[in-house]
């Protein structure tokens, strides 16, 4: 932490502190530029949309279009790697070691459940796997109300993403032992039709701004200097040294050159041409209109003769070749083709459809990693927010409140014969207790409160009277 303050509070001018805190001990792929990571994952921004390695063709002085055919396979890959990892949404399993702690999970779930946490997480697990970087910003907002399982507080807290994808350029700051002391963003916005940026800097203590607004030079000048209450830095951070595609786009681009070259070749030969067999030279006058004249008739030498000629393309060879691109694109990165064209034309059964995600719930195994700690430290975060909420009092309670997180590979999948085997299997005896199975359910806020009343159902079921 002195390092930190060192720099905050040193006397070097503003753009030296923000240079300072700019510095980072690894290399993440660049997402903006020539050879960023955007031009690979948006498909307009690819080759064979580069009009000056692939320009149109010039036809009587007018510039005639070429085809330019586009894959977005970096794009899919994207969103299937999101798909198979919240398809299922994750969970956060509470073990509460007394009532006080129960009313603690359900407390913070009810924080988790405002902010839509499914939702958030779709979307910066999409910028995690597409620019290697995302950022959570946590924060509260002074507003009156009894979201959290009733409790009248002032503070509302909500959660704000940032990423290079939108961007925004994040600076985390570590010290000697690897702990992170600062975590910084770099943004812009339009004010009042002029481009500023902001740049913010968190520590556990301290919250600092600096703004180009103010200053005519556009220089960085210190708008905001906070403290921070809560202990901790309120954002929490993760990063990777590739995008989810890895080195796979050399074979989206070669698949889009040859569909585009092929799509010149269509272009240009796929209409029929009129061809006449004969010795000697035919004149050809204008096409009449065909619906002018009820029949044409034409005049050749004897011997001759004519007839249509279409283009006899082989395009077997390319549709091979395309296909193996394809395939081991997705090969290569571990996630499966299962777009509606390949599911429906291969006719597979249940146990193989099962077995065609295998190798996808490989990849979950191998991402979730990074993903649970970053959870972990952000349910750090929101305890952290949770003691300012309830109280003094609920301190031991809500720091002894240990929290697993379940991340499920999204798969096809019977539960109900799975469920049957297992017990036949363990003599059927049931294989988890009442309130576990709740739990596992997970469509209750109060799994004891479920259990409860359940047992209460059960209770008045069986003093009924029976006929």
């Amino acid at each position: 932490m002195d390092v930190i303050n060192d720099i905050l509070d040193s006397g070097m001018d503003a753009a030296a502190k923000i240079t300072a805190l700019s510095e980072k001990i690894f290399v993440i792929p660049p997402w903006s530029g020539k050879k960023g990571l955007e031009m690979e994952y948006n498909p307009k921004m690819h080759p064979v949309m580069d009009t000056s390695l692939y320009p149109d063709v010039i036809v009587d002085g007018k510039a005639q279009p070429v085809s330019r055919v586009t894959i977005p396979l970096q794009k899919l890959a994207v969103k299937r790697m999101t798909e198979l990892i919240t398809g299922i949404p994750p969970k956060r399993a509470y073990s509460p070691k007394n009532e006080r702690q129960q009313y603690v999970a359900s407390f913070i779930e009810s924080i988790y459940r405002n902010v839509c946490i499914t939702d958030v997480d779709i979307d910066r697990l999409r910028m995690w796997y597409a620019s290697c970087e995302v950022m959570t910003l946590w924060y509260a907002a002074e507003q009156r109300h009894t979201l959290y399982n009733g409790v009248s507080s002032d503070l509302k807290l909500r959660c704000r993403s940032f990423s290079p994808m939108l961007g925004d350029a994040l600076y985390p700051l570590f010290d000697e032992n690897g702990d992170m002391i600062a975590l910084s963003v770099e943004y812009q916005r339009i004010v009042k039709g002029d481009t500023v940026k902001y740049y913010d800097c968190y520590t556990s203590t301290r919250h600092v701004k600096w703004s180009t607004e103010e200053s005519q030079g556009k220089e960085w000048r210190e708008v905001t200097s906070e403290d921070i209450t809560l202990g901790k830095i309120p954002a929490v951070y993760m990063w990777r040294r590739e995008p989810i595609w890895e080195d796979n786009s050399p074979q989206v681009f070669e698949a889009e050159w040859t569909l585009s070259r092929n799509g010149n070749y269509l272009r240009e030969n796929s209409k029929p041409l009129f061809i006449v067999y004969a010795d000697e030279a035919i004149k050809y006058g204008d096409e009449k209109d065909p619906n002018s004249e009820f029949r044409s008739v034409m005049q050749y030498p004897q011997g001759s003769s004519a007839q249509y000629v279409t283009w006899a393309q082989s395009t077997d060879a390319m549709r091979l070749y395309l296909e193996q691109l394809r395939n081991w694109f997705f090969t290569s990165i571990q996630l499966p083709d299962i777009s509606f064209e390949r599911m429906s034309t291969v006719p597979m059964s249940g146990e193989s459809r099962k077995q065609l995600l295998l190798d996808a719930q490989l990849k979950v195994s191998d991402e979730k990693g990074a993903i649970i700690k970053f959870w972990h430290r952000e349910m750090n975060v929101v305890k952290e927010f949770a003691k300012v909420i309830l109280g003094e009092s609920y301190h031991a309670d809500i720091d002894g409140l240990a929290v697993e997180f379940i991340v499920t590979p999204y798969t096809i999948s019977e539960e109900k014969d799975e469920i049957s085997n297992l017990v036949t299997a363990n003599g059927g005896k049931p294989l988890m207790s009442q309130r576990e199975s709740i739990a596992r359910f997970g469509k209750t806020d109060d799994v004891d409160r479920t259990l409860r009343e359940i047992q209460q159902e059960s209770l008045a079921d069986a003093m009924e009277p029976t006929e």
